[in-house]
């Protein structure tokens, strides 16, 4: 029993929990939300996928979709449809983590940047077709291009402060299975 709560991922998927609850708290504070003011980046997307393609055995899809849903619910946005959308991200760059695990951290910026332009395009696509009242397109942008300017920072802050890095080609953990 002691074995089991000793494993690095249920350790990290608490870590994950805590600090989504955490950033779910910080964005519903009422800290200078005035008319006009430039929006902030979404952190929690930015924490997700540079979990996932640093570590993507951390995060499993039903917990990510469970805290994407319960944001959405808080948030007071259409449920289901920005979790559906950032699960879907995140198994598309789960599924090219082979790919990923090579790539030096310039094209991993790329990649993930043109992914949360996806993410951020069908969002508005889905709200556009069910014609529900959505921000001003450049609202979006400018909160996307903040995400995407974090982004080198969260994943930085990932490394010094949980250790969190991409597996080696040949790595294993310690019941021998293949990283």
């Amino acid at each position: 029993m002691a074995d089991f709560w000793r494993q690095t991922h249920w350790l990290f998927r608490a870590l994950f929990l805590v600090l989504a609850m955490l950033l779910l708290f910080t964005r519903l504070l009422p800290l200078s939300h005035a008319p006009g003011t430039l929006p902030g980046p979404d952190v929690l997307i930015c924490l997700i996928l540079a979990w996932i393609v640093r570590r993507p055995d951390f995060l499993p899809m039903p917990l990510i979709a469970l805290v994407i849903l319960i944001e959405d619910l808080v948030l007071l946005r259409p449920p289901g449809l920005w979790t559906a959308i950032v699960v879907v991200a995140t198994e598309f760059l789960r599924s090219r983590i082979i790919l990923t695990r090579e790539l030096n951290f310039l094209v991993e910026w790329m990649l993930v940047s043109g992914v949360m332009l996806a993410m951020m395009l069908a969002y508005r696509l889905g709200l556009g077709l069910a014609f529900v009242p959505q921000p001003p397109f450049g609202f979006a942008i400018v909160q996307m291009l903040w995400s995407i300017a974090l982004y080198p920072l969260v994943v930085g802050l990932s490394r010094l402060i949980f250790d969190l890095r991409k597996p080696a080609t040949g790595e294993i953990d310690n019941f021998g299975r293949r990283l």
